[in-house]
């Protein structure tokens, strides 16, 4: 584990005195069970029976031919239970709060597929659970809110600040602030204080392992590009754990352009911020001048975030990774393409990884392969895209 806090210059503890014991006991339960056969035993136990592990690697065949260049494959995170990669994460934590003698489980959520994994562990382990969502996100994710609270959990609807993910985990914050004796935040990205973005990069690395093997045995080779969109990071880093000593494979992780860089509506903190602290880390920022945080758009929720995790900050910054941006319009088009050429419907925020590879698809040989984290299914973003491309076809 990364005991030092930091990658290059990211990351740390920038909490309030009252955190930094929680957090102290967190890194000590954490490094414990990291090493205890018994709890690596019941972690894997239920990823496989429970999850449903390992989720294959699916080749795009229809949509590869249709654009003509490089092979377009996809790490299925959709197929897990739940719908998306998160669970893995959840997983975890919640094994972790229960050998803490944690009794309560709080997260937030932007897209909702969090809160509804964590509300998922919480009744398959018997604990009560609050979600923090933005007011929002709660009308744009309307299904798994549903969800969240057909499993037991009370879901918080914060109208305050921009009432999107980076609200949400405000709010859970201060819940914990006040209630940590007995109360486990389960953060589910790659992001906050240490050692939330170590613990959660391990937790999903199954991603990674899972698919560096599967290309040995299904391609006889490793993929030459690993593609993952990128909000806190979870599903990327996961992804990007697996081949980070394999110097010739490209991380590539895509943020969220929105309206265009240009424009100022975006959700893009590597490509468009500069060094600040969120949510108890130093990493890269959405900021004004004077420090204060910009609000965000995106129309995937799960991306609509004004930082990012510190070791994607640290990845771009020493030339190991690479990020780009997808636009909502690019998005929206692969999210087209893989239905109707694939027969799969993915999330929005993993329509942003798949515009990527799309786009950089036809000017390679076709023997190139491109790996995608398909990081979710796109069940809950149905009614939103019914909505945005009503909105612009009125244009």
């Amino acid at each position: 584990m990364n005991t030092t806090k930091h990658y290059g210059p990211y990351g740390g503890q920038y909490v309030a005195e009252t955190l930094m014991g929680p957090l102290n006991e967190l890194a000590a339960a954490y490094l414990e069970a990291k090493e205890d056969p018994e709890f690596q035993r019941e972690f894997a136990a239920l990823l496989k029976d429970y999850v449903g592990r390992e989720s294959p690697i699916t080749v795009c065949r229809r949509l590869s031919a249709k654009l003509g260049g490089a092979t377009i494959a996809l790490k299925r995170e959709d197929l897990n239970h739940t719908g998306a990669h998160k669970v893995n994460n959840t997983i975890g934590q919640a094994l972790l709060a229960k050998r803490m003698g944690k009794k309560r489980l709080i997260a937030e959520t932007g897209a909702g597929m969090h809160g509804v994994a964590t509300a998922t562990v919480a009744a398959l382990l018997g604990m009560p659970c609050e979600v923090y969502m933005g007011a929002i996100d709660v009308k744009r994710q309307a299904p798994n809110v549903e969800r969240m609270k057909m499993l037991g959990a009370t879901v918080h609807a914060i109208e305050e600040g921009s009432a999107t993910l980076k609200d949400a985990m405000n709010e859970a914050l201060r819940d914990w602030v006040t209630n940590c004796d007995d109360t486990f935040y389960v953060i589910g990205t790659a992001a906050g204080p240490y050692p939330y973005p170590e613990m959660v990069k391990d937790f999903q690395s199954v991603i990674g392992k899972e698919a560096r093997r599967q290309c040995l045995e299904k391609f006889g080779r490793l993929p030459d590009q690993a593609i993952a969109c990128v909000g806190g990071g979870s599903n990327a880093i996961g992804l990007f754990a697996g081949f980070m000593d394999d110097a010739d494979v490209k991380l590539v992780g895509v943020e969220a352009a929105g309206k265009g860089l240009s424009t100022g509506e975006h959700a893009a903190s590597i490509n468009g911020g500069r060094l600040g602290v969120l949510h108890g880390a130093k990493t890269m920022l959405l900021q004004t001048a004077d420090g204060n945080v910009i609000d965000t758009y995106s129309v995937s929720a799960g991306l609509d975030y004004p930082g990012v995790g510190p070791e994607h900050c640290h990845l771009h910054d020493t030339g190991r990774a690479e990020y780009s941006s997808i636009t909502d319009d690019e998005a929206i088009a692969a999210f087209d393409d893989l239905c109707r050429y694939e027969g799969i419907i993915p999330a929005l925020e993993s329509s942003h990884a798949l515009a990527e590879a799309i786009k950089r698809a036809p000017s390679l040989p076709k023997d190139t392969i491109l790996l995608v984290c398909l990081s979710g299914r796109g069940d809950k973003d149905l009614e939103n895209i019914l909505a945005y491309k009503k909105s612009r076809s009125n244009m």
